[in-house]
């Protein structure tokens, strides 16, 4: 069963929400008031997804997000009156999964709830996928860098320098990238 934290950024009250929640077959574990308290409810009930019933996200509603997911990511259901092209795009860039405007039946809920659910995990996929490119593309500039001192430094040529990090690393039993940061700072230690 899902657990669901329901936030009610809105004066109307949420309990029909709620019901249909209930009703589809999620466990609704906490419901919040205002953006305010969202990322201290998130963190302590640690839900599988964030619903947010409001008329339009504000800007705290907004910045909240964006810090929860930084902190704690997690899919955002967004139930909201108004469709203006810029509020949907400020409230994607904030982090919501799904961006619905108007309340839905119970058994539409699903399909929504399903559908934000695996966006959020390709979207985690690509994050990874991009941080690993970014992790290798730093790690390749450092060896390039520290191939670079190993060849002025020892009169190396650039595969000898590559086999020497290599071997070091080996001989270490940690990573390339690794040993090239230690003799750039070596070498930027001894100037």
């Amino acid at each position: 069963m899902l657990r669901v934290l329901l936030v009610n950024d809105t004066a109307k009250p949420i309990g029909e929400l709620r019901d249909a929640l209930e009703h589809a077959g999620y466990a609704v574990i906490a419901e919040v008031d205002g953006a305010a308290a969202l990322l201290h409810a998130v963190e302590s009930q640690r839900p599988d997804v964030v619903i947010i019933d409001t008329e339009s996200p504000s800007r705290d509603t907004l910045e909240q997000l964006a810090v929860m997911g930084h902190a704690t990511p997690r899919p955002v259901v967004m139930f909201a009156d108004r469709s203006e092209p810029q509020v949907i795009r400020d409230a994607v860039g904030a982090g919501v999964t799904a961006y619905v405007v108007d309340h839905v039946s119970a058994d539409k809920l699903a399909p929504i709830i399903d559908v934000a659910l695996a966006r959020f995990e390709e979207e985690a996929r690509l994050k990874k996928r991009l941080f690993n490119a970014e992790q290798q593309l730093a790690d390749r500039k450092l060896i390039d860098r520290a191939k670079g001192v190993l060849m002025d430094k020892r009169g190396l040529t650039e595969a000898e320098a590559f086999t020497t990090l290599r071997d070091q690393a080996m001989k270490q039993g940690i990573k390339i990238a690794e040993v090239a940061r230690q003799l750039i700072a070596m070498a930027d230690l001894l100037g």
